[in-house]
């Protein structure tokens, strides 16, 4: 799929759109900085000035920090407001209101259907496959109905939240392959730290029409940040760019998150997302033998999903406790379910304590 065609895919009134052109767009040199109306004095707040001028758009140094991450050249990379920025410029960028489809596979992050409702896109769901051991993609049917129902976006997360499973890169690969030319295959990675197969990123230099989706927010413990970045064709990259706010990267959050990328950093990142997967395998198997959980799904995420013969009584116990985890009972096939996630070692203790206590009681 050429340039040209990737770019095919994007509203055909925003391709040649130039966006807006910020004082910091343009590579000016000087030492007196007068053409973007900042205070020339610093905030009583802020004495060495850090935050008197506007930011990078697109901070040259994290985003080669990040495609190094990644894997993938910077101009590959754009740089947003955590990961929900990116999912919602590629609805507005792609999706002609009224009549270009966004496909989701529920129960699966919410943000995908709200970007896409705000956008006036048709919504099309294609549930996973519940078969017992696992909440799966059903491939075959993402493809049939992306075709049918004139689908621009297809979002694959993997790994699935709340579901936890992954989609292998094989079957990512048929989707991109069989919606060539028709729709962009976007794999949200949020948690792919924690999981065991390689990044759909492998995937651009043969699927033009397929986007990634990564996050500092979970296993880089940056959530308050919003670092997100969305690893795609060049050519998408720059238009999408062109939709974005003018300074989407704030400074401190820049500074903070290559301080995170540093390489002493990213090993205690790396000795933690194990840990992770340490404590869910101990967590998962722990969960099976608890007092009223019906079932626990394997996951390559942060997170348990489980359900349980009343679903209400462990959430409130779990509260009365002082744990807080994610009702999923709203959630399309999880009526009895709850998310848990991963925590330190202890945490997952209490959470277990909580749950075996419900049999004492009874």
């Amino acid at each position: 799929m050429s340039a040209a065609g990737v770019l095919d895919l994007v509203r055909s009134d925003l391709r040649a759109f130039s966006g807006y052109s910020s004082a910091r767009s343009s590579a000016l040199v000087g030492d007196v900085w007068l053409n973007a109306n900042e205070s020339a004095w610093a905030n009583p707040a802020d004495p060495l000035g850090q935050a008197r001028r506007y930011p990078e758009p697109q901070p040259d140094a994290l985003r080669a920090r990040l495609a190094a991450l990644y894997g993938c050249e910077p101009a590959q990379l754009l740089i947003g407001r955590g990961s929900d920025e990116a999912i919602d410029l590629l609805v507005r960028a792609l999706c002609e209101p009224g009549r270009d489809a966004v496909l989701v596979t529920p129960p699966v992050f919410g943000m995908y259907a709200v970007c896409a409702r705000l956008q006036n896109a048709p919504l099309l769901e294609v549930p996973l496959r519940d078969a017992g051991d696992a909440l799966d993609a059903d491939i075959d049917a993402i493809i049939a109905a992306a075709l049918a129902g004139n689908a621009k976006l297809v979002f694959l997360c993997s790994p699935s939240n709340p579901a936890g499973s992954s989609i292998a890169l094989g079957a990512i690969e048929r989707v991109a392959q069989a919606l060539q030319g028709r729709a962009l295959v976007v794999v949200d990675e949020a948690y792919g730290e924690y999981a065991e197969q390689a990044s759909a990123a492998i995937l651009l230099p043969r699927y033009e029409n397929v986007a990634v989706l990564r996050t500092l927010s979970k296993a880089h413990a940056l959530a308050a940040a919003r670092i997100g970045s969305l690893i795609a064709a060049p050519a998408l990259i720059q238009v999408l760019r062109r939709c974005q706010a003018p300074y989407p990267v704030p400074a401190p959050c820049a500074a903070l998150a290559l301080a995170a990328l540093e390489v002493d950093a990213l090993a205690v990142t790396e000795a933690r997302v194990a840990q992770v997967k340490a404590e869910r395998e101990r967590l998962f198997q722990a969960l099976q033998q608890a007092p009223g959980v019906l079932r626990v799904y394997p996951s390559q995420g942060n997170y348990l999903l489980a359900r349980f013969n009343d679903a209400q009584a462990a959430f409130d116990a779990l509260l009365a406790a002082g744990i807080v985890v994610r009702d999923q009972r709203a959630a399309p096939q999880l009526h009895d379910a709850l998310r848990i996630t991963i925590g330190s070692p202890e945490e997952n203790d209490r959470v277990l304590q909580v749950l075996a206590a419900r049999r004492a009681a009874a």
